[in-house]
């Protein structure tokens, strides 16, 4: 067997026990979540808006739960995982640009500085992005983001980007399509870098995810019709993009909205402010062992305002130390 091949069936068996979750039926459909308030909070509104005859029943097709990506379904430090995407993508495409050697933040990025390279903030990672994602078909990017989720890995745990979901919120996503819950995301990250594996990783289709992109056109090479991508910025995703972007590709305001920072924050307020019963959830980073520690001074993940106002407005604020017996696949229960 090839060195390719290993890789590949190593990565089809890790995905195999990433995606091993409990099914419909299961006395204990959320296992990894600990006893406690958390945990009640949602079976309690699960069971409510799903039993026929409650007074706050729910029809199916009305049970809508939307989730953040970078942070509540994966792990977002040391940085976005988007970014690293990017990064790499520079630094494979430097040949063909020798004027990034001397241009910033490119070149900070070719020297291995990555602080430097992030010193311009949203303004320099956007460059990079345009540069690096656009000029090509949405097959040629789809392909291009499979091959490298596929091989790339986390600088500290050394594991697949795809294995540094959180088992938690994986369990979580079952119990609610068990219960007849549409799931999708609603991310910050680029729409088209998330397809690819959304669907093998989460169980989301590619139709259920809505994220930030870049416009894209309609042209015909060679005799076929594609689409390709432009360096232009067509939507972003965030803070109050988020209720924008939920309205214009899913048309319906969710039942249930998870994130875990304050871009998420108008997302969840616009949710739990719809009549009717509805749910709010915040993942609090707080377990700097399993995983890592931050909150209000970070610049990834920032979460000030859901923390001094979710328990307010009625949001469940997971305490991912407390409230989580394990938080990735590969821990063991």
């Amino acid at each position: 067997m090839s060195n390719k091949s290993i890789r590949i069936l190593s990565f089809q068996i890790g995905l195999a026990i990433i995606l091993t979750v409990p099914v419909f039926g299961d006395t204990n459909p959320l296992p990894s979540w600990k006893e406690g308030p958390s945990k009640s909070a949602i079976l309690e509104f699960v069971t409510k808006v799903t039993k026929e005859g409650s007074p706050d029943y729910v029809p199916s097709h009305e049970r809508i739960a939307v989730f953040d990506n970078d942070g509540t379904l994966w792990a977002e430090q040391p940085m976005y995982f988007q970014a690293i995407f990017a990064f790499d993508r520079v630094k494979e495409l430097a040949p063909q640009h020798p004027e990034w050697k001397t241009k910033e933040p490119f070149a900070s990025v070719l020297k291995g500085d990555v602080q430097a390279a992030l010193a311009g903030g949203e303004k320099a990672l956007l460059e990079m992005v345009m540069a690096t994602h656009a000029g090509m078909t949405t097959e040629e990017f789809s392909r291009t983001v499979s091959d490298w989720i596929g091989t790339a890995k986390h600088p500290k745990t050394n594991r697949l980007y795809t294995e540094m979901v959180y088992q938690p919120m994986l369990e979580l996503l079952t119990y609610l399509r068990s219960n007849a819950f549409k799931t999708f995301i609603v991310s910050g990250g680029g729409i088209e870098f998330m397809r690819p594996w959304a669907e093998r990783v989460y169980g989301i289709p590619s139709n259920q995810v809505v994220g930030s992109s870049i416009k894209t056109k309609y042209e015909v090479r060679n005799g076929k019709p594609v689409l390709t991508r432009l360096p232009e910025l067509n939507f972003i995703d965030d803070k109050a993009g988020k209720p924008v972007g939920i309205n214009q590709h899913i048309g319906r305001r969710p039942l249930m909205a998870f994130g875990n920072s304050d871009g998420d924050f108008q997302m969840l307020e616009w949710t739990t402010t719809g009549e009717g019963p509805r749910f709010g959830l915040l993942v609090h980073h707080t377990d700097d062992e399993r995983e890592w520690a931050y909150d209000r001074k970070s610049h990834i993940g920032h979460l000030s305002r859901g923390l001094d106002e979710g328990a307010k407005r009625g949001w469940t604020i997971v305490n991912m130390k407390a409230d989580w017996k394990r938080v990735f696949p590969f821990e063991k229960p």
